[in-house]
Protein backbone atom coordinates (compact mmCIF):
# COMPACT_ATOMS: atom_id res chain seq x y z
CA UNK A 1 0.00 0.00 0.00
CA UNK A 2 2.88 2.30 0.80
CA UNK A 3 4.42 1.50 -2.53
CA UNK A 4 1.11 2.29 -4.23
CA UNK A 5 0.93 5.65 -2.53
CA UNK A 6 4.56 6.43 -3.45
CA UNK A 7 3.90 5.47 -7.05
CA UNK A 8 0.81 7.66 -7.12
CA UNK A 9 2.78 10.61 -5.75
CA UNK A 10 5.52 10.04 -8.33
CA UNK A 11 2.96 10.05 -11.12
CA UNK A 12 1.47 13.22 -9.70
CA UNK A 13 4.88 14.90 -9.52
CA UNK A 14 5.70 13.88 -13.05
CA UNK A 15 2.37 15.22 -14.25
CA UNK A 16 3.00 18.46 -12.38
CA UNK A 17 6.48 18.77 -13.89
CA UNK A 18 5.08 18.09 -17.35
CA UNK A 19 2.39 20.68 -16.80
CA UNK A 20 5.00 23.21 -15.64
CA UNK A 21 7.18 22.49 -18.68
CA UNK A 22 4.20 22.85 -21.00
CA UNK A 23 3.27 26.12 -19.30
CA UNK A 24 6.83 27.38 -19.70
CA UNK A 25 6.86 26.43 -23.36
CA UNK A 26 3.53 28.10 -23.85
CA UNK A 27 4.74 31.22 -22.09
CA UNK A 28 7.93 31.23 -24.21
CA UNK A 29 5.92 30.74 -27.40
CA UNK A 30 3.59 33.52 -26.36
CA UNK A 31 6.50 35.84 -25.65
CA UNK A 32 8.21 34.89 -28.94
CA UNK A 33 4.99 35.46 -30.86
CA UNK A 34 4.57 38.80 -29.16
CA UNK A 35 8.19 39.59 -29.96
CA UNK A 36 7.65 38.80 -33.63
CA UNK A 37 4.65 41.10 -33.76
CA UNK A 38 6.62 43.91 -32.10
CA UNK A 39 9.51 43.32 -34.49
CA UNK A 40 7.26 43.51 -37.53
CA UNK A 41 5.71 46.73 -36.23
CA UNK A 42 9.18 48.17 -35.66
CA UNK A 43 10.42 47.34 -39.16
CA UNK A 44 7.21 48.71 -40.66
CA UNK A 45 7.71 51.99 -38.81
CA UNK A 46 11.42 52.00 -39.70
CA UNK A 47 10.41 52.04 -43.37
CA UNK A 48 7.30 54.19 -43.24
CA UNK A 49 8.63 57.04 -41.06
CA UNK A 50 11.72 57.80 -43.22
CA UNK A 51 9.67 57.42 -46.42
CA UNK A 52 7.08 59.82 -45.07
CA UNK A 53 9.77 62.29 -44.02
CA UNK A 54 11.62 62.18 -47.35
CA UNK A 55 8.37 62.22 -49.30
CA UNK A 56 7.03 65.33 -47.58
CA UNK A 57 10.24 67.29 -47.08
CA UNK A 58 12.30 66.27 -50.11
CA UNK A 59 10.41 64.53 -52.89
CA UNK A 60 7.35 66.80 -52.89
CA UNK A 61 9.35 70.08 -52.91
CA UNK A 62 11.71 68.77 -55.60
CA UNK A 63 8.89 67.55 -57.86
CA UNK A 64 7.00 70.81 -57.33
CA UNK A 65 10.15 72.69 -58.30
CA UNK A 66 10.52 70.63 -61.47
CA UNK A 67 6.89 71.17 -62.44
CA UNK A 68 7.24 74.91 -61.75
CA UNK A 69 10.26 75.02 -64.05
CA UNK A 70 8.37 73.32 -66.87
CA UNK A 71 5.11 75.22 -66.37
CA UNK A 72 6.21 78.07 -68.64
CA UNK A 73 6.19 75.79 -71.64
CA UNK A 74 8.86 74.93 -74.16
CA UNK A 75 9.33 78.51 -75.33
CA UNK A 76 10.11 79.83 -71.84
CA UNK A 77 12.41 76.89 -71.20
CA UNK A 78 14.26 77.49 -74.45
CA UNK A 79 14.54 81.24 -73.81
CA UNK A 80 16.26 80.75 -70.46
CA UNK A 81 18.49 77.89 -71.56
CA UNK A 82 19.71 79.67 -74.70
CA UNK A 83 20.36 83.06 -73.10
CA UNK A 84 23.89 84.41 -72.87
CA UNK A 85 23.57 84.74 -69.10
CA UNK A 86 22.78 81.02 -68.71
CA UNK A 87 25.70 80.10 -70.96
CA UNK A 88 28.06 82.19 -68.81
CA UNK A 89 26.70 80.60 -65.63
CA UNK A 90 27.14 77.08 -66.98
CA UNK A 91 30.64 77.95 -68.17
CA UNK A 92 31.58 79.40 -64.76
CA UNK A 93 30.14 76.38 -62.96
CA UNK A 94 31.94 73.81 -65.11
CA UNK A 95 35.21 75.77 -65.23
CA UNK A 96 35.30 76.33 -61.46
CA UNK A 97 34.43 72.68 -60.88
CA UNK A 98 37.07 71.36 -63.28
CA UNK A 99 39.90 73.59 -62.04
CA UNK A 100 38.92 73.29 -58.37
CA UNK A 101 38.83 69.49 -58.68
CA UNK A 102 42.11 69.34 -60.61
CA UNK A 103 43.99 71.55 -58.15
CA UNK A 104 42.57 69.66 -55.15
CA UNK A 105 43.78 66.36 -56.60
CA UNK A 106 47.14 67.86 -57.60
CA UNK A 107 47.80 69.02 -54.03
CA UNK A 108 45.97 66.21 -52.25
CA UNK A 109 47.74 63.16 -53.70
CA UNK A 110 51.29 64.14 -52.56
CA UNK A 111 49.94 65.11 -49.13
CA UNK A 112 48.15 61.75 -48.89
CA UNK A 113 51.45 60.02 -49.59
CA UNK A 114 53.25 62.03 -46.91
CA UNK A 115 50.58 61.59 -44.21
CA UNK A 116 49.51 57.99 -44.88
CA UNK A 117 52.63 56.34 -46.32
CA UNK A 118 55.49 57.83 -44.29
CA UNK A 119 56.09 58.39 -40.58
CA UNK A 120 57.65 61.42 -38.93
CA UNK A 121 57.21 63.40 -35.68
CA UNK A 122 53.96 65.36 -35.57
CA UNK A 123 52.25 63.27 -38.25
CA UNK A 124 49.01 62.88 -36.26
CA UNK A 125 48.73 66.61 -35.55
CA UNK A 126 49.31 67.41 -39.22
CA UNK A 127 46.57 64.96 -40.23
CA UNK A 128 44.13 66.71 -37.89
CA UNK A 129 45.13 70.13 -39.25
CA UNK A 130 44.53 69.07 -42.84
CA UNK A 131 41.05 67.82 -41.90
CA UNK A 132 39.95 71.14 -40.32
CA UNK A 133 38.84 72.96 -43.54
CA UNK A 134 36.27 70.32 -44.43
CA UNK A 135 34.24 70.83 -41.23
CA UNK A 136 34.15 74.62 -41.56
CA UNK A 137 30.98 76.26 -42.94
CA UNK A 138 31.35 77.52 -46.51
CA UNK A 139 30.50 81.08 -45.50
CA UNK A 140 33.36 81.02 -42.97
CA UNK A 141 35.74 79.83 -45.69
CA UNK A 142 34.64 82.71 -47.90
CA UNK A 143 35.10 85.26 -45.12
CA UNK A 144 38.55 83.85 -44.25
CA UNK A 145 39.85 84.43 -47.78
CA UNK A 146 38.17 87.81 -48.13
CA UNK A 147 39.90 88.94 -44.93
CA UNK A 148 43.20 88.38 -46.75
CA UNK A 149 42.27 89.75 -50.16
CA UNK A 150 40.14 92.82 -49.56
CA UNK A 151 41.43 96.29 -48.67
CA UNK A 152 43.52 96.16 -45.52
CA UNK A 153 44.22 92.43 -45.80
CA UNK A 154 47.65 90.85 -45.94
CA UNK A 155 47.26 90.09 -49.67
CA UNK A 156 45.29 93.19 -50.67
CA UNK A 157 48.10 94.31 -53.01
CA UNK A 158 47.54 91.21 -55.17
CA UNK A 159 44.12 92.59 -56.30
CA UNK A 160 42.44 89.19 -56.09
CA UNK A 161 39.29 90.26 -54.24
CA UNK A 162 36.09 89.18 -56.05
CA UNK A 163 38.06 87.36 -58.77
CA UNK A 164 38.02 83.91 -60.31
CA UNK A 165 41.32 83.09 -58.59
CA UNK A 166 39.81 83.87 -55.19
CA UNK A 167 37.00 81.40 -55.84
CA UNK A 168 39.48 78.69 -56.83
CA UNK A 169 41.54 79.25 -53.69
CA UNK A 170 38.43 78.88 -51.54
CA UNK A 171 37.37 75.68 -53.34
CA UNK A 172 40.81 74.09 -52.99
CA UNK A 173 40.97 75.07 -49.30
CA UNK A 174 37.59 73.46 -48.68
CA UNK A 175 38.12 70.22 -50.65
CA UNK A 176 41.79 69.29 -50.34
CA UNK A 177 41.06 67.26 -47.20
CA UNK A 178 38.57 65.10 -49.15
CA UNK A 179 41.32 63.98 -51.53
CA UNK A 180 43.83 63.44 -48.73
CA UNK A 181 41.45 61.30 -46.67
CA UNK A 182 40.00 59.26 -49.56
CA UNK A 183 43.29 58.52 -51.33
CA UNK A 184 45.30 58.16 -48.12
CA UNK A 185 42.92 55.57 -46.67
CA UNK A 186 43.61 53.30 -49.66
CA UNK A 187 47.29 54.15 -50.02
CA UNK A 188 48.19 53.06 -46.49
CA UNK A 189 46.69 49.62 -47.24
CA UNK A 190 48.51 48.97 -50.51
CA UNK A 191 50.91 46.04 -50.37
CA UNK A 192 54.41 47.55 -50.74
CA UNK A 193 55.78 44.25 -52.05
CA UNK A 194 54.43 45.02 -55.52
CA UNK A 195 56.45 48.24 -55.62
CA UNK A 196 59.48 46.41 -54.24
CA UNK A 197 59.19 43.76 -56.95
CA UNK A 198 59.07 46.44 -59.65
CA UNK A 199 62.13 48.16 -58.19
CA UNK A 200 64.03 44.87 -58.05
CA UNK A 201 63.31 44.36 -61.76
CA UNK A 202 65.04 47.64 -62.56
CA UNK A 203 62.18 50.17 -62.57
CA UNK A 204 63.01 53.60 -61.18
CA UNK A 205 60.95 55.38 -58.52
CA UNK A 206 58.85 57.40 -60.97
CA UNK A 207 58.27 54.48 -63.32
CA UNK A 208 57.25 52.31 -60.38
CA UNK A 209 54.78 54.95 -59.30
CA UNK A 210 53.36 55.35 -62.82
CA UNK A 211 53.06 51.65 -63.61
CA UNK A 212 52.29 50.07 -60.23
CA UNK A 213 51.13 52.55 -57.60
CA UNK A 214 49.08 54.96 -59.71
CA UNK A 215 46.90 52.25 -61.36
CA UNK A 216 46.16 50.85 -57.89
CA UNK A 217 45.23 54.32 -56.62
CA UNK A 218 43.18 55.24 -59.70
CA UNK A 219 39.79 54.14 -58.25
CA UNK A 220 40.35 56.13 -55.06
CA UNK A 221 41.55 59.19 -56.99
CA UNK A 222 38.54 58.99 -59.31
CA UNK A 223 36.17 58.63 -56.36
CA UNK A 224 37.75 61.58 -54.55
CA UNK A 225 37.65 63.70 -57.71
CA UNK A 226 33.95 62.96 -58.18
CA UNK A 227 33.16 63.95 -54.59
CA UNK A 228 35.23 67.14 -54.88
CA UNK A 229 33.42 68.01 -58.12
CA UNK A 230 30.10 67.58 -56.35
CA UNK A 231 31.23 69.84 -53.49
CA UNK A 232 32.55 72.44 -55.96
CA UNK A 233 29.19 72.59 -57.74
CA UNK A 234 27.34 73.07 -54.46
CA UNK A 235 29.84 75.39 -52.70
CA UNK A 236 27.23 78.11 -52.44
CA UNK A 237 28.73 80.19 -49.63
CA UNK A 238 32.28 80.18 -51.03
CA UNK A 239 31.21 81.35 -54.49
CA UNK A 240 28.70 83.92 -53.21
CA UNK A 241 31.21 85.59 -50.87
CA UNK A 242 34.34 85.36 -53.03
CA UNK A 243 33.00 85.50 -56.59
CA UNK A 244 30.17 88.00 -56.44
CA UNK A 245 27.86 88.50 -59.42
CA UNK A 246 30.63 88.42 -62.03
CA UNK A 247 31.80 84.91 -61.25
CA UNK A 248 28.49 83.48 -60.11
CA UNK A 249 27.41 79.91 -60.77
CA UNK A 250 24.06 78.26 -61.43
CA UNK A 251 23.54 77.95 -57.68
CA UNK A 252 24.18 81.61 -56.87
CA UNK A 253 21.99 82.66 -59.82
CA UNK A 254 19.10 80.61 -58.39
CA UNK A 255 19.50 82.55 -55.16
CA UNK A 256 19.66 85.93 -56.94
CA UNK A 257 16.65 85.26 -59.17
CA UNK A 258 14.59 84.16 -56.18
CA UNK A 259 15.49 86.74 -53.55
CA UNK A 260 16.28 89.79 -55.73
CA UNK A 261 14.29 89.50 -58.97
CA UNK A 262 11.46 87.21 -57.76
CA UNK A 263 11.87 85.18 -60.97
CA UNK A 264 10.67 81.85 -59.61
CA UNK A 265 10.15 80.32 -63.06
CA UNK A 266 13.69 81.14 -64.18
CA UNK A 267 15.14 79.90 -60.90
CA UNK A 268 13.23 76.64 -61.28
CA UNK A 269 14.59 76.11 -64.80
CA UNK A 270 18.15 76.68 -63.56
CA UNK A 271 17.49 74.24 -60.72
CA UNK A 272 16.64 71.60 -63.31
CA UNK A 273 19.92 72.33 -65.12
CA UNK A 274 21.84 71.97 -61.86
CA UNK A 275 20.06 68.71 -61.07
CA UNK A 276 21.16 67.30 -64.43
CA UNK A 277 24.77 68.35 -63.86
CA UNK A 278 24.82 66.89 -60.35
CA UNK A 279 23.15 63.67 -61.56
CA UNK A 280 26.02 63.15 -64.00
CA UNK A 281 28.60 63.74 -61.26
CA UNK A 282 26.77 61.38 -58.88
CA UNK A 283 26.65 58.65 -61.50
CA UNK A 284 30.39 58.92 -61.97
CA UNK A 285 30.90 59.06 -58.21
CA UNK A 286 28.93 55.83 -57.68
CA UNK A 287 30.85 54.13 -60.46
CA UNK A 288 34.18 55.23 -59.05
CA UNK A 289 33.15 54.30 -55.51
CA UNK A 290 32.16 50.79 -56.57
CA UNK A 291 35.54 50.33 -58.20
CA UNK A 292 37.19 51.69 -55.08
CA UNK A 293 35.34 49.18 -52.89
CA UNK A 294 36.44 46.34 -55.15
CA UNK A 295 40.06 47.49 -54.92
CA UNK A 296 39.94 47.70 -51.13
CA UNK A 297 38.51 44.20 -50.90
CA UNK A 298 41.64 42.81 -52.55
CA UNK A 299 44.06 44.27 -50.01
CA UNK A 300 45.24 42.31 -47.01
CA UNK A 301 45.44 45.03 -44.39
CA UNK A 302 47.55 47.95 -43.24
CA UNK A 303 51.30 47.71 -43.73
CA UNK A 304 54.10 49.43 -41.85
CA UNK A 305 54.88 53.03 -42.71
CA UNK A 306 58.27 53.89 -44.12
CA UNK A 307 60.40 56.51 -42.44
CA UNK A 308 60.49 59.89 -44.17
CA UNK A 309 63.87 60.60 -45.79
CA UNK A 310 64.89 63.94 -47.21
CA UNK A 311 67.18 62.19 -49.71
CA UNK A 312 64.21 60.42 -51.27
CA UNK A 313 62.92 62.63 -54.14
CA UNK A 314 59.33 61.51 -53.60
CA UNK A 315 59.48 62.30 -49.88
CA UNK A 316 61.06 65.70 -50.54
CA UNK A 317 58.50 66.62 -53.21
CA UNK A 318 55.60 65.53 -50.99
CA UNK A 319 56.97 67.58 -48.09
CA UNK A 320 57.29 70.69 -50.29
CA UNK A 321 53.74 70.34 -51.65
CA UNK A 322 52.40 69.70 -48.16
CA UNK A 323 54.19 72.75 -46.79
CA UNK A 324 52.83 74.99 -49.54
CA UNK A 325 49.29 73.68 -49.12
CA UNK A 326 49.18 73.62 -45.34
CA UNK A 327 50.87 76.97 -44.77
CA UNK A 328 49.57 78.85 -47.81
CA UNK A 329 46.08 77.40 -48.20
CA UNK A 330 45.09 76.38 -44.66
CA UNK A 331 47.09 78.09 -41.90
CA UNK A 332 47.47 81.47 -43.59
CA UNK A 333 43.72 82.06 -44.28
CA UNK A 334 42.71 80.87 -40.82
CA UNK A 335 45.39 82.99 -39.16
CA UNK A 336 44.36 85.98 -41.29
CA UNK A 337 40.71 85.58 -40.30
CA UNK A 338 41.51 85.42 -36.58
CA UNK A 339 43.99 88.29 -36.76
CA UNK A 340 41.64 90.60 -38.69
CA UNK A 341 38.83 89.89 -36.24
CA UNK A 342 40.97 91.60 -33.55
CA UNK A 343 41.68 94.72 -35.66
CA UNK A 344 39.68 97.84 -36.39
CA UNK A 345 39.59 99.74 -39.68
CA UNK A 346 42.89 101.47 -38.94
CA UNK A 347 44.68 98.19 -38.19
CA UNK A 348 44.80 98.74 -34.42
CA UNK A 349 44.49 95.69 -32.19
CA UNK A 350 41.22 95.75 -30.29
CA UNK A 351 38.32 93.69 -28.89
CA UNK A 352 35.71 96.03 -30.34
CA UNK A 353 34.49 93.59 -33.00
CA UNK A 354 33.68 90.99 -30.35
CA UNK A 355 32.16 93.55 -28.00
CA UNK A 356 29.84 94.67 -30.80
CA UNK A 357 28.42 91.15 -31.01
CA UNK A 358 26.25 91.88 -27.98
CA UNK A 359 24.36 94.71 -29.68
CA UNK A 360 23.91 95.68 -33.31
CA UNK A 361 21.38 98.45 -33.43
CA UNK A 362 19.15 97.87 -36.46
CA UNK A 363 20.30 94.30 -37.06
CA UNK A 364 19.61 91.41 -34.76
CA UNK A 365 22.42 90.62 -32.34
CA UNK A 366 24.88 87.96 -33.59
CA UNK A 367 24.59 86.29 -30.19
CA UNK A 368 20.86 85.91 -30.80
CA UNK A 369 21.61 84.56 -34.29
CA UNK A 370 24.04 82.09 -32.72
CA UNK A 371 21.30 80.90 -30.38
CA UNK A 372 19.00 80.49 -33.40
CA UNK A 373 21.70 78.40 -35.10
CA UNK A 374 22.24 76.22 -32.03
CA UNK A 375 18.53 75.63 -31.54
CA UNK A 376 17.83 74.85 -35.19
CA UNK A 377 21.01 72.77 -35.51
CA UNK A 378 20.24 70.65 -32.45
CA UNK A 379 16.70 69.93 -33.64
CA UNK A 380 17.92 69.19 -37.19
CA UNK A 381 20.62 66.85 -35.86
CA UNK A 382 18.06 65.01 -33.71
CA UNK A 383 15.69 64.58 -36.67
CA UNK A 384 18.51 63.52 -39.00
CA UNK A 385 19.84 61.05 -36.42
CA UNK A 386 16.46 59.39 -35.85
CA UNK A 387 15.70 59.12 -39.57
CA UNK A 388 19.29 58.13 -40.40
CA UNK A 389 19.46 55.37 -37.76
CA UNK A 390 16.16 53.87 -38.95
CA UNK A 391 17.28 53.99 -42.58
CA UNK A 392 20.68 52.49 -41.76
CA UNK A 393 19.10 49.59 -39.87
CA UNK A 394 16.82 48.82 -42.81
CA UNK A 395 19.58 49.15 -45.42
CA UNK A 396 21.97 46.95 -43.43
CA UNK A 397 19.69 43.90 -43.63
CA UNK A 398 20.85 40.87 -45.64
CA UNK A 399 17.73 39.33 -47.19
CA UNK A 400 17.97 35.96 -48.92
CA UNK A 401 15.51 36.67 -51.69
CA UNK A 402 16.81 38.38 -54.79
CA UNK A 403 13.80 40.67 -55.11
CA UNK A 404 14.29 41.84 -51.51
CA UNK A 405 17.95 42.61 -52.19
CA UNK A 406 16.96 44.66 -55.22
CA UNK A 407 14.34 46.48 -53.17
CA UNK A 408 16.93 47.44 -50.55
CA UNK A 409 19.33 48.57 -53.28
CA UNK A 410 16.63 50.78 -54.81
CA UNK A 411 15.72 52.12 -51.38
CA UNK A 412 19.39 52.98 -50.80
CA UNK A 413 19.51 54.94 -54.07
CA UNK A 414 16.37 56.86 -53.10
CA UNK A 415 17.75 57.70 -49.67
CA UNK A 416 20.92 59.13 -51.24
CA UNK A 417 18.99 61.47 -53.57
CA UNK A 418 19.25 64.46 -51.16
CA UNK A 419 23.04 64.15 -51.39
CA UNK A 420 22.80 64.87 -55.10
CA UNK A 421 20.50 67.87 -54.79
CA UNK A 422 21.89 71.26 -53.91
CA UNK A 423 20.84 72.70 -50.57
CA UNK A 424 19.79 75.82 -52.48
CA UNK A 425 17.35 73.67 -54.46
CA UNK A 426 16.05 72.15 -51.22
CA UNK A 427 15.47 75.58 -49.69
CA UNK A 428 13.84 76.91 -52.86
CA UNK A 429 11.57 73.85 -52.98
CA UNK A 430 10.54 74.42 -49.37
CA UNK A 431 9.80 78.05 -50.16
CA UNK A 432 7.33 77.33 -52.97
CA UNK A 433 5.86 74.07 -51.64
CA UNK A 434 5.33 74.13 -47.88
CA UNK A 435 2.95 77.06 -47.89
CA UNK A 436 0.17 75.11 -46.15
CA UNK A 437 0.12 73.41 -42.75
CA UNK A 438 1.71 69.94 -42.64
CA UNK A 439 -0.01 67.52 -40.25
CA UNK A 440 -1.85 70.51 -38.80
CA UNK A 441 1.31 72.56 -38.12
CA UNK A 442 2.16 75.76 -39.99
CA UNK A 443 5.89 75.31 -40.49
CA UNK A 444 6.39 78.91 -41.65
CA UNK A 445 5.30 80.43 -38.34
CA UNK A 446 6.52 77.64 -36.07
CA UNK A 447 10.17 78.06 -37.01
CA UNK A 448 10.47 74.39 -38.05
CA UNK A 449 11.18 74.98 -41.75
CA UNK A 450 14.90 75.52 -41.18
CA UNK A 451 15.47 72.42 -38.96
CA UNK A 452 13.59 70.21 -41.41
CA UNK A 453 15.54 71.59 -44.40
CA UNK A 454 18.83 71.12 -42.56
CA UNK A 455 17.81 67.60 -41.57
CA UNK A 456 17.14 66.71 -45.21
CA UNK A 457 20.68 67.79 -46.04
CA UNK A 458 22.18 65.89 -43.08
CA UNK A 459 20.31 62.55 -43.38
CA UNK A 460 22.53 61.09 -46.17
CA UNK A 461 25.61 62.00 -44.15
CA UNK A 462 24.26 60.11 -41.13
CA UNK A 463 23.41 57.07 -43.26
CA UNK A 464 26.82 56.97 -44.93
CA UNK A 465 28.49 57.17 -41.50
CA UNK A 466 26.46 54.35 -39.92
CA UNK A 467 25.83 51.97 -42.81
CA UNK A 468 29.39 50.62 -43.27
CA UNK A 469 29.59 49.85 -39.53
CA UNK A 470 26.24 48.04 -39.43
CA UNK A 471 27.04 46.05 -42.57
CA UNK A 472 30.38 44.98 -41.10
CA UNK A 473 28.77 43.30 -38.05
CA UNK A 474 29.32 39.54 -38.11
CA UNK A 475 25.87 37.90 -38.48
CA UNK A 476 27.05 34.99 -36.33
CA UNK A 477 26.86 37.28 -33.30
CA UNK A 478 23.19 37.92 -33.99
CA UNK A 479 22.57 34.20 -34.55
CA UNK A 480 24.28 33.32 -31.26
CA UNK A 481 22.16 35.85 -29.40
CA UNK A 482 19.01 34.36 -30.94
CA UNK A 483 20.05 30.86 -29.83
CA UNK A 484 20.49 32.18 -26.28
CA UNK A 485 16.86 33.33 -26.32
CA UNK A 486 17.18 37.04 -27.13
CA UNK A 487 14.22 38.55 -28.95
CA UNK A 488 14.78 40.19 -32.36
CA UNK A 489 14.37 43.68 -30.92
CA UNK A 490 16.80 42.92 -28.10
CA UNK A 491 19.31 41.63 -30.64
CA UNK A 492 18.84 44.83 -32.60
CA UNK A 493 19.34 46.97 -29.51
CA UNK A 494 22.29 45.15 -27.97
CA UNK A 495 24.20 43.91 -31.01
CA UNK A 496 23.52 46.31 -33.89
CA UNK A 497 23.06 49.54 -31.95
CA UNK A 498 25.57 48.51 -29.27
CA UNK A 499 28.37 47.96 -31.77
CA UNK A 500 27.41 51.07 -33.76
CA UNK A 501 27.35 53.36 -30.70
CA UNK A 502 30.61 55.08 -31.62
CA UNK A 503 29.49 55.64 -35.20
CA UNK A 504 26.17 57.01 -33.98
CA UNK A 505 28.01 59.55 -31.83
CA UNK A 506 30.17 60.61 -34.76
CA UNK A 507 27.13 60.83 -37.05
CA UNK A 508 25.39 63.05 -34.49
CA UNK A 509 28.42 65.33 -34.39
CA UNK A 510 28.61 65.61 -38.18
CA UNK A 511 24.88 66.25 -38.45
CA UNK A 512 25.04 68.98 -35.79
CA UNK A 513 28.12 70.65 -37.32
CA UNK A 514 26.60 70.48 -40.82
CA UNK A 515 23.37 72.02 -39.62
CA UNK A 516 25.19 74.79 -37.73
CA UNK A 517 27.05 75.89 -40.85
CA UNK A 518 24.31 75.22 -43.42
CA UNK A 519 23.79 78.31 -45.55
CA UNK A 520 22.22 77.35 -48.89
CA UNK A 521 18.75 76.21 -47.82
CA UNK A 522 18.70 78.42 -44.72
CA UNK A 523 19.29 81.58 -46.78
CA UNK A 524 15.86 81.06 -48.40
CA UNK A 525 13.97 80.15 -45.25
CA UNK A 526 15.38 82.34 -42.47
CA UNK A 527 13.01 85.11 -41.43
CA UNK A 528 14.44 88.66 -41.35
CA UNK A 529 13.88 88.83 -37.59
CA UNK A 530 15.32 85.36 -36.85
CA UNK A 531 18.38 84.63 -39.02
CA UNK A 532 20.93 81.95 -38.24
CA UNK A 533 24.55 82.94 -37.75
CA UNK A 534 25.73 82.04 -41.31
CA UNK A 535 22.86 84.09 -42.79
CA UNK A 536 23.64 87.04 -40.51
CA UNK A 537 27.34 86.88 -41.44
CA UNK A 538 26.42 87.25 -45.11
CA UNK A 539 24.06 90.12 -44.32
CA UNK A 540 26.80 91.89 -42.38
CA UNK A 541 29.21 91.46 -45.30
CA UNK A 542 26.61 92.92 -47.67
CA UNK A 543 26.20 96.10 -45.60
CA UNK A 544 28.67 98.99 -45.79
CA UNK A 545 30.72 100.09 -42.83
CA UNK A 546 33.76 98.83 -40.95
CA UNK A 547 31.69 97.93 -37.88
CA UNK A 548 29.55 95.51 -39.90
CA UNK A 549 32.60 93.93 -41.53
CA UNK A 550 34.36 93.60 -38.16
CA UNK A 551 31.35 91.87 -36.63
CA UNK A 552 31.21 89.52 -39.64
CA UNK A 553 34.83 88.56 -38.99
CA UNK A 554 34.24 88.00 -35.27
CA UNK A 555 31.07 86.01 -35.92
CA UNK A 556 32.89 83.88 -38.51
CA UNK A 557 35.63 83.04 -35.98
CA UNK A 558 32.96 82.16 -33.43
CA UNK A 559 31.10 79.93 -35.90
CA UNK A 560 34.28 78.22 -37.07
CA UNK A 561 35.40 77.48 -33.51
CA UNK A 562 31.94 76.21 -32.66
CA UNK A 563 31.73 73.74 -35.57
CA UNK A 564 35.29 72.52 -35.03
CA UNK A 565 34.57 72.15 -31.31
CA UNK A 566 31.48 70.06 -32.04
CA UNK A 567 33.47 67.64 -34.20
CA UNK A 568 36.30 67.40 -31.66
CA UNK A 569 33.83 66.79 -28.82
CA UNK A 570 31.98 64.02 -30.60
CA UNK A 571 35.26 62.48 -31.75
CA UNK A 572 36.25 62.37 -28.05
CA UNK A 573 32.93 60.79 -27.12
CA UNK A 574 33.60 58.10 -29.69
CA UNK A 575 36.43 56.92 -27.46
CA UNK A 576 34.12 56.11 -24.55
CA UNK A 577 33.37 52.46 -23.93
CA UNK A 578 29.87 51.17 -24.54
CA UNK A 579 28.80 47.86 -22.98
CA UNK A 580 26.07 45.74 -24.52
CA UNK A 581 24.00 43.13 -22.69
CA UNK A 582 26.20 40.44 -24.24
CA UNK A 583 29.42 41.91 -22.87
CA UNK A 584 30.61 43.44 -26.15
CA UNK A 585 32.84 46.44 -25.43
CA UNK A 586 33.52 49.24 -27.89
Amino acid sequence: MVKGMAGSQAVTLRQGADATQIAKRGSFAKRWSSGLISTRIFWLLAIVIPLLFLGVFFLAPTLNLLSRGLSGGFEELTRILTSNRTAILIRNTLLQTALGTGLSVLFGVPIAYLLYRTRFPGRGALQALVMIPFVLPTVVVGVAFRSLLRSGGLLASWNLDQTFTAVLLGLVFFNISVVVRTVGSLWERLDPRQEQAARSLGAGPWRTFATVTLPALAPAIASAAALVALFCITAFGVVLVLGGARYGTIETEIYQRTTTFLDLSGAAVLSIVQLLVIAGVLWFSNWATNRNDAALALTSGRFGLQRWQWRNPADTLAAIVCGIAVIGLIVFPLFGLIARSFQDGAGNWTWVNYRNLNADGALISPITALWNSLRAGALAALIALVIGVLLSLVLSRRPQRRIARRAISGFDAFVMLPLGVSSVTVGFGFLITLTRPVFGVDLRTSGLLIPFAQAVVAVPLVVRTLLPVLRAIDPRMQQAAAVLGASPLRILRTIDLGLAARAIGLAAGFAFATSLGEFGATSFLARPDAPTLPVLIFRLLSRPGQDNYGMALAASVLLGLLTAGVIITFEHLRGLRFESDFGVAR
